[in-house]
């Protein structure tokens, strides 16, 4: 079972297409450059070949063609008329002062005849001698390497030049050794670069940065591709069959309906895994919805279902294992306690990525619920019974057996303690009730050994709602009743945020987090110690609250939860009697 992206169109091929098309692309007119090179230095091998060079000279140039230097058509003699002629030094021109005039260039050869070098000057038109087919040999003028000329033959070299008049007397022809000469430039001031750069030097120069390019293309494309894969418009492949949203993974409708399905009767807290990561494989991610230190969370779609998937980097790994695995901890499934659906890793081919899947609500965290709204005193005993009733649900061990009751055969679900309550880990689902998430800091009670199963991280739970023994380090970590016991501290807290945004008669008050008026925003464990144990401070109540049974009643259970000594705090139980209790007084008050 294989699964694709179709982000975009162009996404269905395979990277290796782009790079091997980039390489055609840009290398391919190179190796043509190349090419043509090679097959022109093969014409000219062939043309020097041609024209018989003996031990005598390079060109055969003698005394008496002094005055006879090839001429071009008429044509072309009507056209160099109208061009500036050059003046060159000629050591044969003796009527003219030594100085010959030409349209072309001034030119200088060397010889060696008996060990000596013997040089010569003279004038060439530019037509007869420099055809557009055949490039000549010749080093332009250079203030720092001086006036050199390439070599042509082992006895012999020469030069042009057109720079200036009597250029030719600053040339020094260069006899070959044996080295394969780059190819030539005629120097020309008004047309060529002073400091050229040799056309193998150019090409080498070329193939380097394209590679380069090339490199830097396929580094970003494969970004690109990266990014549309999560960009949340994910498709599934006619072939993947397995991960067609359209294609029924069990007969259910729904995703509760494949839970009903799975889980009935077998004690079950999740869905298989195959079933899982075929669900987590068909969603398809629309936006992100939150943020936090361990990476996003975002609102997805399954066959028209709205879900939420958290999302772990991947340095966050052992968060992300650790709550998977206690949302599937046998019997927790509570309609108070976020459902689970799915948990998979992900590899995009760039990197990998954790993935929670768990139920949607569009209302949010309880946190933000109550920052921008009010709630009236029904609705906030609603959420305050269903909170108490997840975290009592949490907290409770069931006991169960499979045949003959030993530790090895027990079957029930452990006790588990929260460790990091607080409102923005509580959501609203859509009937107003309240489901407890983020339970990646959750501990268990190990039956077989009676102890804590306490997870391997350096996350700790938010100092804000930290328990006084939390705080000041005398918590016995070996109990789980002592991680209980600052599970209703921190509900405490929870049951403060909500009676303030109660409306009792037109008034309410205006959400704040638990002391905000004596610590800061992101306050330290040194100031909340300071303010919890040594100060021994509380979130104030407000006189109205006295007006109200309802909100007198639940400033009694608040304040219970919040005794400095753990164990004469409420258990979470007995809290869920006594608020079911006052939301049936208020109902009857209601109705009355």
């Amino acid at each position: 079972m294989r699964l694709k992206s179709r982000s975009h169109n162009y996404s269905n091929f395979p990277m290796g297409f782009y790079f091997v098309f980039l390489v055609v692309v840009i290398v391919f007119p190179f190796r043509l450059e190349a090419s043509t090179l090679h097959r022109n230095l093969r014409e000219i091998n062939g043309s020097i070949s041609n024209r018989r060079i003996d031990d005598e000279t390079v060109f055969p140039i003698h005394d008496s063609e002094a005055q006879v230097i090839p001429q071009a058509s008429t044509k072309a003699n009507e056209k160099n008329e109208t061009r500036r002629k050059l003046k060159c030094h000629c050591d044969v021109c003796k009527e003219t002062n030594n100085i010959c005039e030409t349209t072309g260039y001034c030119f200088t050869s060397k010889t060696i005849k008996d060990g000596q070098e013997i040089l010569q000057y003279r004038c060439l038109d530019e037509d007869p001698i420099f055809p557009s087919f055949v490039f000549t040999w010749c080093m332009p003028a250079d203030p720092i390497l001086g006036y050199k000329a390439h070599p042509v033959t082992k006895i012999g070299g020469h030069g042009c030049c057109k720079n200036e008049d009597l250029c030719n007397k600053k040339l020094e022809p260069e006899i070959w050794d044996y080295r394969i000469p780059d190819k030539p430039k005629i120097y020309d001031k008004e047309a060529e670069n002073p400091n050229p750069v040799t056309n193998y030097a150019l090409i080498v120069l070329i193939v380097v940065a394209s590679i380069a390019c090339i490199c830097v293309i396929f580094v970003l494309v494969t970004s690109f591709q990266g990014r549309l894969k999560n960009s949340g418009s994910r498709q599934i492949l006619p072939e993947d069959s397995m991960c067609d949203p359209n294609v029924p993974i069990l007969p259910g409708k729904s995703i509760r309906d494949l839970i009903e399905m799975t889980t009935s009767g077998s004690g079950s807290a999740g869905l298989p895994l195959l079933q899982q990561r075929s669900i987590a494989r068909q969603i398809q991610l629309i936006d992100v919805i939150g943020k936090g230190r361990f990476g996003e969370v975002w609102r997805g779609k399954w066959r028209g279902e709205m879900v939420a998937v958290k999302i772990f980097s991947s340095r966050e790994e052992s968060s992300w294992f650790r709550e998977a695995e206690i949302y599937q901890t046998k019997m927790l499934r509570h309609e108070n306690i976020l459902g689970f659906i799915a948990a998979d890793n992900k590899d995009n081919g760039t990197w990998t990525q954790l993935w929670l899947v768990t139920d949607y609500h569009e209302h949010g965290s309880l946190y933000d619920y109550l920052t921008i709204r009010i709630v009236d005193v029904k609705t906030m005993m609603g959420m305050a019974l269903s909170i108490a009733t997840g975290l009592a649900h949490m907290h409770m061990e069931i006991l169960g057996t499979h045949g003959k009751m030993t530790v090895d055969d027990y079957m029930g679900k452990p006790g588990i303690a929260h460790r990091d309550l607080k409102s923005k880990n509580i959501l609203v689902k859509s009937n107003l009730t309240c489901a407890i998430g983020d339970l990646g800091l959750a501990v268990r009670h190990n039956v077989k050994n009676d102890s804590v199963d306490i997870p391997s991280t350096d996350r700790v739970g938010t100092k804000r709602y930290m328990a006084p023994e939390v705080l000041d380090d005398t918590i016995d970590i070996t109990q789980l009743d002592a991680f209980k016991r600052a599970d209703v501290y921190a509900f405490g807290l929870i049951l403060w945020e909500l009676a303030r945004r109660c409306d009792i008669g037109g008034k309410y008050d205006d959400y704040q987090l638990p002391f905000f008026d004596v610590v800061q925003p992101d306050p330290t464990i040194e100031e909340m110690r300071k303010v919890v144990c040594v100060d021994r401070q509380r979130p104030i109540i407000p006189n109205r609250w006295d007006s109200s049974d309802t909100l007198r009643g639940v400033s009694k259970v608040m304040k219970e939860c919040w005794y400095s000594n753990p164990s004469s705090r409420l258990t979470a139980l007995r809290i869920k009697k006594t608020l079911d209790n006052i939301r049936n007084d208020t109902i009857n008050i209601i109705n009355a």
